[in-house]
Formats: structure tokens, C-alpha cells, sequence
């Protein structure tokens, strides 16, 4: 075992920790992801917002650290906002932190952060260990534009209905999903994205850190994705852009000459159906009969 030293001599001091509202991302996983800034505002806390006590108290002993808990979870959040509010006025310092990973997305916190920039208190982010992103990486597909959708509905119409509004998206897509449903949700994210390459992450930053790669088909009949355990986050890749047809081309010609000359209306379906323009004006003006 090494004898270095837990951080550098020369990291930078620690600050005083100013009152306020604190978002702290805490570790998904492996302890050692906790960022130095966070422990120091989790130190200095008047009162911590849990999603569960019971985790974070776990968090905060495996550091040495002890603060007032008060849960902050779908059902209590409400009465955490009020709780927070009060020590925020008096000056406090407040941190809220979910059981794993970074506070509102897609865990409880919104309507407490929310109420703190209704009043004008003092809100700060305390970035750290992210699933979302850490799966980015992971996948090895593109990460330069993305949407983060979360959980799908648990119902597989429902699932479809919701993937049929991304069909025609050209980011890539992340999606957060129980090992129970991962089977089904990936036989619906292929019948209705078509063959798009992804990526399954699971137990991201733990010992048996896994990437299951292939095209939604081959994911959704991997044995490795057969109701897996642990947290589960699928990345899908952008899809092929569809080559507009004449006939599409046409009726976005014909609507857009209601409203636009010629050369303008080219201009226009060009840019909404990735066509060149010179061909769509010369069409533009044969449908007005010139």
C-alpha cells in the first residue's frame, strides 16, 4: 500500500464556507470521488438536506463528519424548503445532497432550490461525481451534444409514446433505468430508434464497473442485460438523418411560397430538410409556374 499522502501538501487551503444554499454531489460509488470543497462545506453545515438520513449519515461517518440531518426526499420536500428557508435567513449554512451523485437531477432538491432563488438567498453548486456524465465517458459515443431524458415511463406503451418524440433526434440520448425493466426498455428503444449503437453502464466508479456496447438489438438479447443489478445508465447514439423525398420536399416548397418568395422559401425548406438550395428555388419556381 502506497504512503502518499491522502492530498497533496500543496493542494489549495481550504475557505471559510460563506451562508447559503449548497448543492453538494457526493460519490456514486467509490468513496474516494468526494471532492475537497465538499467536505469542506459538509463540515461547516449548519443543516444538511438528505434524500435518506440513513445514507448520508453513513457518508458522513466514513469522513469524520457529523451535522444536523433533515430528510429532503419526493415527500418531504415541501417541509425541508421551509426548514432551509429558516436558517437561510438566519445566515446558515445549508447543504443538500442526494444519496448518490449530483442534487435535482433526477433526485429530489428542485423545490428547495427553487424557494432559496424565489427570496434572493445565496444558491451554490459543489460539482462532483455525476452517473450522467461518468457514462458519457464511459460509452464511447458521441458527447458534444446530448439529451438527458432520465427514467422512461414503466409501461410499455406509455415507453413507446415517449421514445417516439426522440425518434427523430440527432443527439445522443441518456436514459437512467432499474435492472428489472432494462430488457424490455431496450427491445422498445430498438423498435422505435431503429439501429442506433449504444451503450449499457452499471455500477459506474464500483469494483464491477461494466459497458455492455452493440446496437439496441444486440443489447436488448445480451444476457448481460438480462435484469442486471445495480444502477443502470443506457447511451444511445444519434441516429441516421432521414434524406427527405421529393414529395417532402414539395409540400414544405408549397407551404413555405404561402408566406415567402421564391429564393427565401428555398432558403427555408433547405435549412428544416438539410436539402441543397439551388435545386429546391429552381422547383420553387416551376410550382409557381415560371
Amino acid at each position: 500500500m502506497s504512503d502518499a499522502p491522502l492530498f497533496p501538501p500543496t493542494a489549495p487551503p481550504a475557505r471559510s464556507v460563506a451562508p447559503g444554499l449548497y448543492l453538494v454531489a457526493t460519490p456514486i460509488g467509490n468513496l474516494r470521488d468526494m471532492t475537497l470543497r465538499a467536505l469542506d462545506v459538509l463540515a461547516a453545515a449548519d443543516l444538511v438536506l438528505a434524500e435518506d438520513t440513513r445514507v448520508t449519515a453513513k457518508l458522513l461517518s466514513a469522513y469524520g463528519l457529523k451535522a444536523r440531518l433533515e430528510r429532503c426526499d419526493d415527500h418531504a420536500s415541501a417541509r425541508a424548503a421551509e426548514i432551509a428557508l429558516e436558517h437561510l435567513r438566519d445566515g446558515q449554512v445549508v447543504a443538500l445532497v442526494s444519496d448518490a451523485g449530483t442534487p435535482l437531477v433526477s433526485d429530489p432538491g428542485y423545490v428547495v432550490a427553487r424557494a432559496a432563488i424565489a427570496e434572493d438567498l445565496p444558491v451554490h453548486p459543489i460539482p462532483g461525481p455525476s452517473s450522467l456524465l461518468a457514462a458519457l465517458c464511459l460509452a464511447g459515443l458521441p458527447a458534444d451534444r446530448f439529451t438527458f431524458i432520465g427514467f422512461l415511463p414503466p409501461k410499455s406503451g406509455a415507453r413507446r409514446t415517449q421514445l417516439e418524440e426522440l425518434r427523430t433526434s440527432r443527439q445522443t440520448l441518456v436514459f437512467f433505468e432499474s435492472g428489472p425493466r432494462l430488457k424490455d426498455s431496450l427491445a422498445d428503444m430498438a423498435q422505435v430508434l431503429g439501429p442506433r449503437p449504444a451503450a449499457v453502464t452499471r455500477e459506474l466508479t464500483k469494483l464491477y464497473e461494466e459497458a455492455v456496447r452493440g446496437t439496441l438489438a444486440e443489447l436488448a438479447v445480451d444476457p448481460r442485460c438480462d435484469a442486471p443489478k445495480g444502477e443502470i445508465v443506457i447511451v444511445v447514439g444519434p441516429g441516421e438523418a432521414e434524406v427527405a423525398s421529393a414529395e417532402d420536399a414539395d409540400t414544405a416548397l408549397r407551404e413555405a411560397l404561402t408566406r415567402l418568395p421564391p429564393g427565401e422559401a428555398a432558403s427555408e425548406v433547405s435549412k428544416a430538410l438539410n436539402l441543397p438550395r439551388k435545386p429546391l428555388y429552381k422547383r420553387a419556381l416551376e410550382l409557381q409556374g415560371r
